[in-house]
């Protein structure tokens, strides 16, 4: 159930977001759930190995690099889900946006 409302809430993060940004589009809430899963998959498969094989340059740049990799993933789910588009400038404003977003509703959401 936990995980069914998380799915929902980054879903609306991503509407709120994209009311907010000027370079991004969601056409509607159900292309919100769609980009949300395959963003979700993507944070939990593909995130975890670009952060290693960029580890240098995120202790570089003390963690802030991984906003470019979210934003990265962001902008290539943009890229295949119709409906959803954004550009890079404002990939990485949603993944700081989306993150802190992200902030408030864990600590809801917490055990």
């Amino acid at each position: 159930m936990k995980l069914i409302l998380r799915w929902i809430i980054n879903a609306l993060s991503l509407m709120v977001v994209a009311n907010v940004l000027s370079g991004f589009l969601v056409e509607s809430f159900y292309i919100a759930m769609i980009a949300a899963l395959i963003l979700g998959i993507l944070n939990a498969v593909v995130r975890p190995i670009l952060v290693l094989l960029t580890l240098p340059i995120n202790i570089f740049t003390l963690g802030l690099f991984s906003f470019v990799i979210n934003a990265g993933i962001i902008f290539f789910v943009g890229t295949f889900v119709a409906g959803f588009s954004i550009d890079f400038t404002s990939a990485l404003i949603a993944s700081v946006l989306l993150w802190l977003i992200g902030i408030v509703s864990n600590l809801f959401l917490k055990d």
